[in-house]
């Protein structure tokens, strides 16, 4: 499955992602609002990106890679995912992105995450999804807002205690955002 953004190719993971995949995990600038914030190994990474393939299987959703049409370079991920680390918001489906620094600043996860939204309203048929963000996690919670998505609440991730802002975006409320795609199912390419 692949889709396909003005810039951006969001498609399937490659053998191949794993170094760029390491890279940015490894990047502690990168990973400082993720999970405990602490950079991952390139043995982690590699469990990870199996973890990852596996989740497509076996929910028909999960994280897409993220390349630079222009160039194949990879950028990062963005996704859908079963925010199973906060169990208060069970059941639910988060939307999540992590762009490799020298991505950050142009619109990318933005501009992959309208994409998401659209597959997951059209093709995986949610009625809601939520996201998650540190509530110092500036850049997220902007990307958060340009989606249409509101805040919902705050609450703290019980396994490390950092406070977390909630943000969610119901069908309607994607429907009625400027620019949405239609929530007519297409065919996946």
């Amino acid at each position: 499955m692949e889709r396909l953004t003005e810039r951006l190719r969001l498609r399937m993971w490659r053998d191949d992602d794993l170094d760029p995949l390491a890279a940015m995990d490894g990047d502690p600038e990168v990973v400082r609002y993720i999970g405990d914030g602490v950079p991952r190994t390139r043995e982690q990474t590699a469990d990870t990106l199996a973890r990852l393939r596996q989740r497509w299987q076996e929910r028909g959703f999960g994280l897409f890679a993220v390349e630079v049409r222009e160039t194949g370079e990879f950028a990062g991920w963005v996704g859908l995912t079963v925010p199973e680390y906060l169990p208060e918001l069970l059941p639910a489906v988060e939307i999540g992105w992590r762009m490799a620094r020298a991505h950050w600043g142009r619109g990318y996860a933005t501009e992959a995450a309208r994409e998401v939204l659209a597959f997951g309203f059209r093709e995986v048929g949610l009625d809601e999804i939520v996201s998650v963000a540190l509530v110092d996690n500036t850049a997220s919670l902007r990307v958060m807002a340009k989606l249409g998505m509101r805040p919902e609440r705050r609450t703290a991730v019980p396994s490390s205690g950092r406070p977390v802002q909630v943000t969610v975006i119901t069908r309607e409320e994607y429907a009625a955002t400027p620019g949405a795609a239609s929530l007519t199912p297409r065919s996946a390419t």
